[in-house]
């Protein structure tokens, strides 16, 4: 059974927040407060250092965390911004004490924090390495046997002699994890190394860290990407306001913390009093709550058309564009599905279900087309509507589209009822 290298028991962090001081309204009330201040700021000093009572100065970034990490094991620890996540990092790679529990960590740890952490900027590149590696307690001889790996899995050769201050933020994080992964750790904690660099180094980090975990290491993974963190890891806590939100089986953590971290569900919805035919709502169903839609999984549209007079050959179309660029990147059509709408006065549903939708990971939306007579008569245009996300979850990382790559829609089945 593997062993315990990490345990958190009863983990807390609070700080002092500092506030701004009162301001009094009157000139003898200036006066009074500046008599008053020798004492008050050697009653503010005195208090900075006491956490008694929990006042409006007092901010707890982190409550009460339980947890256990075994050896081999790759944790991903996920949650929104400010829930905690860098300052349970600080504290495990003993950057920052905790204001009250225990922790246990059993083996040498290395960390990468934040871009450039350690370097110091007038060293070279190679320079900061044997420096790094000093601080994580190698020998010069260890540095001397891993600098050659080291050197090339950064990237960065051609400028290792050069000082650090003329690097930039992605060539810094570059060799910092380089350093960080190739000096042998019984722990490495990363924290948002996939922010910076180009795809291919993101794909070697990953890479770099599923070869540290089969060789029985264990890796703490932060990131935004949860993408990233699906494919890594085996476990995932999800922290919220400075407490454990979830922990557990690593894709029920990802789609909980998806569920609550996006915005609430949209749709179309027109109520204006036009003597014409048109859309008067679209709603979306995507496969995953909160308009996230898992690749490869059915996607349903609902339309509601309201016809004022009798139709004449009406049809639907719609568009799926990538939110960034605008480019369409998917086209469906009712006419498509040899299904007609009726001809008659009323409120027609039309549904269209798209068995197994196979849009990349990204932000996207619809654009939604009415017409009769091919176009001719009513023309109704609907831009930029039911945003929703794709997420590439449990898909397997190895997966990957070409540049600018087009999808579109195998197959897809519409039904009518008035």
């Amino acid at each position: 059974m593997p062993k315990t290298v990490i345990r958190v028991e009863n983990l807390s962090k609070r700080y002092r927040l500092g506030l701004k001081e009162k301001q009094a309204e009157t000139l003898a009330g200036q006066i009074g407060n500046m008599i008053k201040s020798p004492w008050d700021n050697l009653k503010r000093l005195r208090d900075m250092s006491r956490f008694g009572v929990d006042d409006e100065s007092v901010f707890w970034a982190l409550k009460d965390l339980n947890f256990e990490v075994k050896e081999g094991e790759v944790l991903g620890i996920i949650g929104k911004n400010g829930a905690g996540k860098s300052t349970l990092l600080k504290i495990l790679s003993g950057i920052t004490d905790p204001t009250s529990g225990r922790i246990e960590i059993h083996g040498r740890v290395a960390s990468l924090l934040e871009v450039g952490t350690g370097f110091h900027p007038e060293l070279s590149g190679r320079e900061n390495i044997y420096m790094n590696g000093t601080i994580l307690g190698m020998s010069r001889k260890e540095i001397d046997s891993k600098l050659d790996e080291i050197i090339d899995f950064s990237g960065v050769e051609k400028f290792i002699d050069t000082a650090v201050k003329f690097y930039s933020s992605g060539m810094k994080v570059r060799l910092g994890f380089s350093v960080a992964a190739h000096l042998d750790p019984e722990i490495l904690i990363i924290d948002e190394v996939l922010a910076v660099g180009d795809f291919e180094f993101q794909k070697k980090c990953l890479g770099k860290m599923h070869n540290v975990a089969s060789q029985g290491r264990t890796v703490i993974f932060v990131s935004h990407n949860m993408e990233a963190v699906s494919n890594l890891c085996s476990k995932v806590l999800t922290l919220k306001n400075g407490a454990i939100d979830f922990q557990g089986n690593c894709s029920e953590g990802v789609i909980n913390y998806l569920n609550d971290s996006v915005k609430a569900q949209e749709f179309y919805y027109d109520d204006t009093d036009v003597n014409t035919n048109r859309i008067i709502s679209i709603y979306v169903e995507t496969f995953l709550p909160n308009q996230i839609h898992k690749f490869g999984e059915s996607l349903k549209i609902k339309v509601q058309l309201r016809a004022v007079n009798n139709l004449e050959k009406a049809n639907v179309a719609f568009q799926i564009n990538e939110s960034s660029s605008g480019r369409s990147v998917m086209y469906g059509w009712l006419h498509d599905s040899e299904k007609t709408i009726g001809s008659m006065i009323g409120v027609y549903e039309l549904e269209c279900i798209i068995p197994k939708l196979r849009l990349y990971k990204g932000q996207y939306n619809f654009t939604f087309h009415f017409s009769e007579l091919s176009g001719r008569k009513n023309p109704q245009k609907i831009e930029s509507i039911c945003h929703f996300e794709v997420s590439m979850v449990g898909i397997p990382h190895q997966f990957e589209w070409a540049e600018n790559n087009c999808v579109y829609i195998d197959d897809f089945n519409w039904t009518i009822s008035k």
